[in-house]
């Protein structure tokens, strides 16, 4: 045996020996659209992981919002630190079950690649301008991402990622439609990942929220989630100053419910360690966290929505950006060569209106106000001679 197959050998007894028979195993993967070779020292989903990171669209993922627009300051998440942070909480999960690490930081950063500029104003922005055109979805564009848009490798369009992590971003489009049509849940993995992404938004749009004075602890204290986590703050620590306190109740908000999702799912699991990958798919064995955390986290988004989501500030500057988006949108549509030539030729396959809304979608924020002044004054320039 040579050098190689002893790497390769070392890789896949790694993850006999460390992940749950329910994990899904790199030696099982279904692999990709184009047969590649496998690596020497990489597993399947390491590779998926590196080809994420290295891709233009995740990068641009630092120029969008999460929830907060620049203009009110540097310390709010974007949409790539959010994505760092879901990454990161659903290693823990996946790592607290026996799970693949290296898939479960794959999906996690794969998520919210499909995000268009200025968070979900822009996607309800682009839904709309696409609505007779098959609509606008943030998850089924990132498959359109990995699969179409990203051009990095000579030997095939996309990253080409493995059908997994493609099947676990195509079951957040439609999670009912997936279930029904195959009679499988998703992978234990993207579950986690779907319950990390839940726990991290909860917390951080928390901080952010407070940070920004858009809400006060005492205000959100309202919530029996964000009050036991002040409460057990204050019970530990005396007379905190304010930045402190803050940080300390994040902290105590996603210890809450990483704690509860990881004992309340391994109790779970606990019945079914004799199962496969694919056959606890089809078994009722599920990621789950308790009711009492599942009620008090509906009660503190509902919170969030009335009082942070629709915050006269934010509204104000998310109708502004989706005003721009729709005029760009049309002004692109009856001239679409203000296009550049990629996604000109994009247009030829597969329309217009979905070239433009492909072309919009992939803008970082910075980016889409340069190129709608850009546009708008070039236009009226022309109208005036």
């Amino acid at each position: 045996m040579d050098d190689q197959s002893l790497i390769v050998a070392t890789c896949a007894d790694r993850e006999a020996a460390l992940l749950a028979r329910y994990a899904m195993h790199s030696a099982n993967s279904r692999g990709r659209k184009h047969a590649e070779p496998e690596h020497p020292y990489r597993g399947p989903f390491q590779r998926d992981r590196d080809r994420i990171v290295h891709s233009s669209a995740f990068r641009r993922l630092s120029g969008k919002m999460q929830v907060f627009t620049g203009e009110m300051g540097d310390y709010h998440r974007t949409r790539l630190t959010h994505t760092h942070e879901v990454a990161s909480i659903a290693r823990t999960i996946g790592r607290g079950l026996r799970l693949n690490e290296d898939l479960v930081e794959a999906l996690a950063l794969f998520h919210d690649i499909g995000h268009p500029p200025f968070g979900h104003a822009g996607e309800d922005a682009l839904d709309e301008c696409l609505a007779a055109h098959g609509g606008f979805s943030h998850n089924e564009f990132a498959l359109t991402i990995a699969e179409d848009l990203e051009a990095r490798y000579p030997a095939f369009p996309g990253l080409n990622l493995t059908y997994e992590v493609l099947d676990g971003q195509a079951t957040r489009a439609d999670k009912e439609a997936s279930y029904a049509a195959t009679g499988r849940a998703p992978l234990l993995e993207v579950q986690v990942v779907e319950a990390a992404d839940s726990a991290t938004y909860d917390a951080h749009d928390t901080d952010d929220a407070v940070k920004l004075r858009l809400v006060t602890l005492d205000e959100l204290a309202k919530c029996a989630l964000a009050r036991e986590a002040l409460e057990t703050v204050r019970s530990r620590y005396a007379n905190l100053r304010d930045d402190l306190l803050r940080k300390a109740v994040v902290h105590q908000l996603i210890d809450r419910q990483v704690t509860d999702i990881l004992s309340t799912s391994a109790a779970v699991l606990a019945t079914a360690l004799d199962l496969s990958a694919e056959e606890i798919r089809r078994s009722a064995a599920r990621i789950t966290a308790t009711r009492e955390l599942t009620e008090q986290k509906r009660e503190l988004e509902a919170f969030l929505y009335e009082r942070v989501y629709r915050h006269p500030r934010l509204i104000e500057v998310r109708a502004e950006a989706q005003g721009r988006l729709k005029q760009m949108f049309e002004l692109l549509c009856g001239s679409p060569e203000r296009m550049p030539p990629q996604f000109q030729a994009r247009a030829e396959k597969v329309g217009i209106q979905r070239a433009v809304g492909d072309y919009l979608a992939g803008m970082t924020d910075r980016y889409c106000d340069q190129q709608y002044e850009k546009l708008f004054s070039a236009s009226q320039s022309s109208s005036k001679l």
